[in-house]
């Protein structure tokens, strides 16, 4: 089941490349700053055949996404995970070594004089 539904996938993304750079594109890039007709879809109306297969194909392409996403479940759970594995090895640190201490001798009033 898995193929199959990979195999629809795949070849919905070829069409769907295809019928995307099949369209033409009229208002060139003044479209993208916002410029362009003042109609909500353009001056051509909704579209034609080609914007509804398009649409059609991106459908499948979304549709066979999430399926196979379900059909593939979580199998990473299935398999054990280093980070659950219990037997770890404790390791103590090691003994810090003795630091030489300082002290201050008390010279007194030596300097008394």
């Amino acid at each position: 089941m898995d193929t199959l539904v990979i195999v629809i996938h795949v070849l919905a993304c070829i069409f769907l490349i295809g019928a995307v750079m099949l369209q033409s594109g009229h208002e060139g890039m003044g479209v993208i700053f916002g410029g362009g007709s003042s109609s909500m879809f353009g001056s051509s109306g909704a579209g034609g055949l080609l914007v509804k297969v398009t649409a059609g194909l991106a459908t499948v392409f979304l549709i066979t996404s999430l399926g196979y996403n379900i059909l593939s479940g979580n199998k990473v759970a299935d398999q054990d995970s280093i980070m659950l594995q219990s037997n770890t090895v404790e390791t103590t640190a090691p003994a810090e070594p003795a630091k030489p201490g300082i002290t201050f001798q008390d010279s007194g009033d030596a300097k008394s004089e």
